[in-house]
């Protein structure tokens, strides 16, 4: 790696319908902040099972009811100052930002619904990709969702 700054590994999965909709989930604790089921890849973890894990702890969906149909990354995004703040009081570890693996999953079943259990979202929303407002994202968030959007959506 030829920055020496530490990175998060995480993992993002994006649920999406046979109508071409996709799975957004609103932050519980950011009201109005909008963006894919994800989060960190444990030690020894490869990508894939921590977007399975990950998507299903924060929506109740087992892989039994996607198919993975492509996957894409890594992608890194630096936290701003007071966002590595929390982080490293949080996790302890000085973390520049995060490097994620997006993986895109389609649906077995078009009326399949998520369950929140409020901790990490309090909503979601099916909606098409380019119908998809990156501006309630944290703006350092937003370069690689616009690059997830190219790259699976070409959008």
């Amino acid at each position: 790696m030829p920055n020496s700054q530490l990175y998060r590994p995480n993992a993002a999965i994006i649920y999406q319908r046979n109508d071409g909709t996709v799975l957004i989930c609103e932050r519980s604790k950011q009201p109005g902040a909008w963006q894919f089921p994800q989060g960190g890849i444990k030690k020894g973890e490869a990508p894939r099972m921590a977007a399975c894990r990950e998507g299903m702890e924060e929506t109740g969906f087992r892989p039994n009811e996607y198919e993975v149909v492509a996957e894409t990354g890594p992608y890194r995004y630096d936290y701003p100052p007071k966002e590595r703040e929390r982080v490293l009081r949080k996790r302890g570890i000085p973390y520049a930002g995060q490097e994620q693996h997006y993986f895109l999953c389609l649906m077995h079943r078009d009326d399949a619904e998520p369950w929140l259990d409020n901790k990490e979202f309090r909503d979601y929303r099916w909606v098409q990709p380019a119908d998809f407002d990156l501006s309630t994202l944290p703006e350092f968030k937003r370069p690689v969702y616009e690059q997830v959007m190219r790259d699976f959506f070409s959008i």
